[in-house]
């Protein structure tokens, strides 16, 4: 691969750089092909990279699981069968407990800004890249991490208060989701996401762990649940931007700048569109009558961090690294104001 790579450096040199093709990088994501993130990434952020870069650079984002399963993305990043992965990193905690810390620290951040900005400049960036290398030993380069949204709860009966997820079903999914729900006094329900809409309907669990808003009401889900909780009190899954090792080296240093510096511009404009989309609705459906869209108190989100936090820290024990990945996002968060302690 290196002798490969070389070649084809050496053949670009010798063209004119007028007339240089652009290094196209093929990364999957996690995203659907018809999900809004990746038609917005698609219209509005894609061409953006050529401009930043001169030409130099192209990306084609694939959908979740095109070319290997979601979970395997690391691994075929670091073999080289993809040259990048754009990736819920969820999918990894069975590959080491540190990515479910970084992957959604549920009910930690109160957005998807101050994650990112934990990503960017707190820190979590080199926590990323260390979890990287337990799993691929140096062959992935993490460039970028964060979310982009926060999940809402949607319900079929109230859940006003902290109080009032006491006895509660709530589908989650197993793990660190489902240990803050249960130490919260709910009882988690884990089924497939394909069948939240039915078991709400059929009442098999009173809440459910599913998406955005937005997402949320285009499959359907408030006409069965029509007591959401927005913004959201437990989920905001983190993404990470990785790019095989060699082929990170191989770019120059302006263009692996102009990549870092696209993609978290990327993550912060569409935050703050799904965040608008999802405000938009939300008010449009507290107007209608037919839906009550409830947003809890500060106070009830504070207790549901303490009460996660003890989970945080025993899911923690799991993994040195895990423990460093929390040392690092709690020292963030008392820095940021949402801990004083």
């Amino acid at each position: 691969m290196k002798l490969s790579l070389t070649a084809l450096l050496a053949a670009t040199v010798a063209v004119p750089a007028g007339l240089a093709s652009a290094e196209t990088l093929t990364i999957q994501t996690s995203f659907n092909a018809g999900d809004f993130s990746t038609q917005y990434l698609t219209e509005t952020w894609l061409p953006k990279i050529s401009e930043m870069t001169d030409g130099r650079v192209e990306i084609v984002l694939t959908p979740n699981g095109s070319v290997v399963p979601s979970k395997e993305t690391p691994e075929a990043v670091a073999a080289g069968v993809l040259d990048g992965d754009f990736t819920s990193v969820n999918y990894f905690s069975g590959l080491e407990p540190a990515y479910a810390i970084m992957g959604d620290l549920i009910s930690g951040y109160d957005t998807p800004e101050q994650m990112l900005g934990f990503c960017k400049d707190g820190g979590g960036e080199a926590m990323m890249q260390k979890a990287a290398d337990s799993v691929t030993d140096g062959e992935v380069h993490v460039v970028a991490c964060g979310p982009y949204s926060r999940e809402a709860l949607p319900a079929r009966t109230p859940i006003r208060t902290f109080d009032d997820l006491q006895g509660k079903k709530i589908r989650s999914p197993e793990g660190l989701a489902a240990a803050v729900f249960q130490a919260a006094g709910a009882s988690p329900v884990s089924i497939p996401f394909s069948e939240v809409f039915g078991a709400l309907e059929k009442g098999i669990v009173d809440a459910a762990d599913a998406s955005a808003y937005v997402n949320n009401d285009a499959t359907g889900l408030h006409d069965v649940a029509p007591y959401p909780l927005y913004p959201g009190i437990h989920s905001m899954p983190s993404m990470q931007f990785t790019i095989n090792t060699e082929k990170w080296e191989a770019l120059s240093v302006e263009d692996q700048a102009a990549l870092k510096t696209w993609w978290y511009d990327a993550m912060f404009a569409m935050a703050g569109e799904v965040n608008r989309l999802d405000k938009e609705l939300a008010e449009r459906d507290s107007a209608g009558g037919k839906i009550e869209v409830i947003d809890w108190a500060q106070a009830d989100r504070d207790k549901l961090r303490v009460v996660a936090r003890e989970q945080w820290e025993e899911y923690a024990t799991k993994s040195e690294l895990a423990q460093e990945a929390l040392d690092a996002n709690l020292a963030y968060m008392k820095e940021i104001g949402l801990f004083k302690e």
